[in-house]
């Protein structure tokens, strides 16, 4: 897939999104998503607004006419702050999503609603988020029942020197760290042939904790291409020469992200995986980057999320909270949108117990 210019055009927009990149959108074209971009500038010519639109072609009943559905993983990019530029990105979106004949168009920008968990003395609320969520309601949007990526997050910032991010941290993290480096681990940038290996690792972390994975072959086309433009680097974990951990670290602009997380269950008394996240703060800094993104944090902040211990881990590295917008749809086809709503989650259901027990064959 082709989009002749767009990186180039993104990387000059506030606050790119790795998802809103050309690369994104050909890895998608394997998975039945099209993609078409949506560019504005402003008077002198500059990027001022940027879309990366992924469009899928359904058939809701399974027989009869198709339609399509459209998505803006993490876009679109702009500066949220300017009121004007967002109603005009907005206009812009909802037209697409007409012009298509689309049931509804997804996005989820990277627009903070506030940081800190809620009710805490570190909260922070961001006023944009919030008039942005009042605008979208005004308009037609709904809030999405169907939210594709996380929607809060925990950032690092990695300004200043190692001492600092140390200081950060939690004193547990830095025990943990300075312990997994006295009991022998080490980590090292995996090549691509070590490539299923990490696959391996995930298919067993998914087992372990309960989640939903793609096919191997999905990601090992994923990693390898990122990875040859200098978008990925997936480091590896190792004691006594045995790989126990790595993740698989994406970067674009002066941002990397923490999306592809994996280990076993040996030698955990070790510390590997903190010492793993050290190593890639290091890393993300050596190529240019000012944060880095742990991807994901709970939606509910009692203790009993799901994601609460990892959620616990990612805020001992001296991330902070960041909770934004969400996913919201714009329904163009309101019966077609309430009849996709009812339909999803079965289909979706259906298609998780199928993965699960595959995972499950893949990670013995």
């Amino acid at each position: 897939m082709s989009l002749p210019g767009w990186n180039e055009f993104l990387r000059k927009l506030p606050r790119p999104h790795i998802l809103q990149t050309s690369e994104w959108a050909e890895i998608k074209s394997e998975v039945g998503w099209s993609a078409e971009t949506l560019r504005i500038t402003a008077a002198d010519g500059s990027p001022a607004i940027g879309a990366l639109v992924l469009t899928r072609s359904i058939r809701p009943f399974k027989v009869g006419p198709r339609y399509s559905v459209c998505y803006v993983p993490r876009g679109p990019v702009l500066d949220w702050n300017d009121r004007s530029l967002r109603q005009q990105a907005l206009a812009a979106i909802e037209n697409y999503c007409r012009e298509k004949k689309a049931i509804f168009i997804k996005m989820d920008p990277e627009v903070g609603v506030g940081t800190g968990i809620p009710g805490s003395a570190d909260e922070k609320v961001n006023q944009t988020g919030t008039d942005l969520q009042e605008e979208l309601s005004a308009r037609g949007w709904r809030f999405s029942g169907e939210q594709i990526q996380f929607r809060n997050t925990v950032l690092l910032d990695l300004s200043g020197t190692e001492e600092d991010w140390l200081a950060r941290m939690k004193q547990k993290t830095r025990y943990n760290i300075r312990l997994a480096q006295r009991s022998g681990a080490t980590v090292r940038v995996a090549s691509v042939e070590e490539l299923p290996v990490l696959y391996q690792m995930y298919a067993q972390t998914a087992a372990r904790d309960d989640f939903i994975i793609r096919e191997e072959a999905y990601y090992l086309r994923l990693w390898r291409q990122f990875m040859q433009i200098g978008y990925a680097v997936p480091l590896i974990a190792e004691v006594e020469g045995e790989p126990v951990a790595g993740l698989i670290m994406f970067i674009f602009g002066k941002k990397a992200w923490y999306f592809y997380g994996m280990s076993t269950s040996k030698h955990r008394e070790k510390m590997p995986n903190y010492l793993l996240q050290w190593e890639a703060m290091r890393t993300a800094r050596a190529h240019g980057c000012e944060v880095y993104d742990l991807w994901g944090a709970p939606d509910v902040f009692d203790g009993k999320d799901s994601m609460s211990g990892v959620f616990r881990f990612k805020e001992g590295l001296g991330g902070v909270l960041h909770r934004t917008i969400g996913a919201w749809d714009y329904p163009n086809q309101k019966l077609l949108y309430f009849v996709y709503q009812r339909v999803l989650p079965r289909v979706l259901d259906l298609t998780r117990f199928i993965r699960r027990g595959r995972i499950r064959q893949e990670a013995q």
